[in-house]
């Protein structure tokens, strides 16, 4: 994929992050209401929006980025899928940084 592609793609991907963005700010649920997942759902979208820039980037992999992109991902998803430890799994992201 040239840069230009990658650079319409993520011009695309903050027009639709801004739409989630002010999809979840004006969703009324808050923490143990029945419609917290679904506000959630919204949340994981606008952080996979972060991942998508972050990936198709046209410099080097940010690897700070990624971890951050990548925890915040896990962390919200643990709540979709709590027998997969997603939020456990998110210390290790930040293991390699804390070794050097």
């Amino acid at each position: 994929m040239d840069d230009n592609t990658k650079q319409q793609l993520i011009a695309q991907s903050w027009q639709i992050h801004s739409e989630v963005e002010q999809a979840y700010r004006a969703h009324p649920a808050s923490d143990h209401d029945p419609l917290w997942l679904e506000k959630q759902r919204l949340l994981l979208a606008d952080m996979a929006m972060h991942l998508l820039q972050t990936a198709l980037g046209t410099q080097a992999l940010n690897q700070d980025a990624l971890r951050n992109n990548l925890h915040a991902i896990l962390t919200v998803s643990d709540a979709f899928l709590p027998h997969a430890k997603l939020k456990q799994a998110t210390a290790h992201l930040y293991q390699d940084s804390l070794d050097n």
